[in-house]
This record gives C-alpha cells, structure tokens and sequence, in this order.
C-alpha cells in the first residue's frame, strides 16, 4: 500500500517540478528537427536585444504568421504555423523569461 502512494507522490510532483517553460515549450518542440536554442539564435539575429526578442515571441505566440515567423520558408512549409497559444499573458513572460535565461548569450562568452 505505501509503495503505490509513494509512486503517486514521486510522478505528481515531477509534473509540478517543472517550470513554465519545461511544461509548456519543451513538449512540443522535441520532434521538431531544429532545437529550441537554435530558435532563439534566429530570434536574437532578428530582435538582437532581450526586450526586442521577448515581445516578438510573445506577439507570434498570440498571432502566430508566416509572415512575421523567423524560420525558413522550408521549416513552415514543411511543419506548418503553431496554432495561436491559449496561455496567459503570466504563463507566456515566465516561459520566456526561462527560455531567455537558458540561452541567451550575453555574460557567457568568454
């Protein structure tokens, strides 16, 4: 009886371990062929500054287009437009303020 619950307990709270980001970026985005980081290299080329990249992230996010998309004219065709996110505005600055922390580049080279 307490190995059940103890196994409840370890899988319920690995899901709330996660952050924002793990939860709601990561999970769709590990079977696509390009990874996270080198999408976020294509937004800094675009935006080049913390401000810049994290509002157009979250303005595709909410109203995502092709034309304001920073992939390849191949990567949309061949795996499409997201579908518009139905996170809040908090849940979408979190994911980004996570996802910002992890790759930017500032402070890091050496």
């Amino acid at each position: 009886m307490v190995k059940p619950i103890m196994l409840c307990l370890a899988l319920v709270s690995g899901v709330f371990a996660q952050d924002a980001y793990e939860r709601h970026c990561v999970e769709c985005h590990k079977e696509l062929p390009t990874s996270l980081q080198r999408m976020f290299m294509r937004y800094l080329l675009v935006y080049s500054g913390e401000e810049n990249v994290k509002a157009g992230l979250k303005h595709y996010l909410k109203y995502p287009l092709k034309e304001i998309s920073v992939m390849s004219d191949l990567f949309i065709d061949t795996y499409g437009i997201k579908e518009k996110t139905k996170l809040s505005d908090s849940d979408i600055d979190e994911a980004l303020d996570i996802y910002w922390n992890k790759f930017k580049v500032f402070n890091k080279l050496k």
